[in-house]
């Protein structure tokens, strides 16, 4: 049960830094700063966590925190693009 508290406790401090993430750059209203490569090497971990639980068998509740963390960069995505839009629009705005 410790491993699994440890775990859930890693998953826990990370994910409550994508929340925030999210507003930040949502109220920012730019993705200037932003990298999407970074979001997508979080992503892939979060999924390559996902997929060692899987294939160890090891289904339990921690499972359900990398879903939730998914969720929570799932914000972060959709508010990047939605930010890279609003980029766009300054652009030709200025033009």
């Amino acid at each position: 049960m410790i491993p699994q508290i440890l775990e859930a406790a890693m998953l826990i401090c990370f994910g409550l830094s994508w929340p925030t993430n999210a507003y930040k750059s949502y109220r920012a209203g730019t993705a200037k700063g932003t990298s999407w490569q970074f979001i997508a090497l979080i992503t892939v971990g979060y999924l390559c966590g996902i997929a060692a639980k899987l294939t160890a068998g090891t289904l339990n509740w921690v499972l359900a925190i990398y879903f939730l963390n998914l969720v929570f960069l799932a914000a972060n995505w959709w508010v990047y693009f939605r930010n890279r839009k609003l980029d766009r629009l300054q652009e030709h705005a200025a033009q």
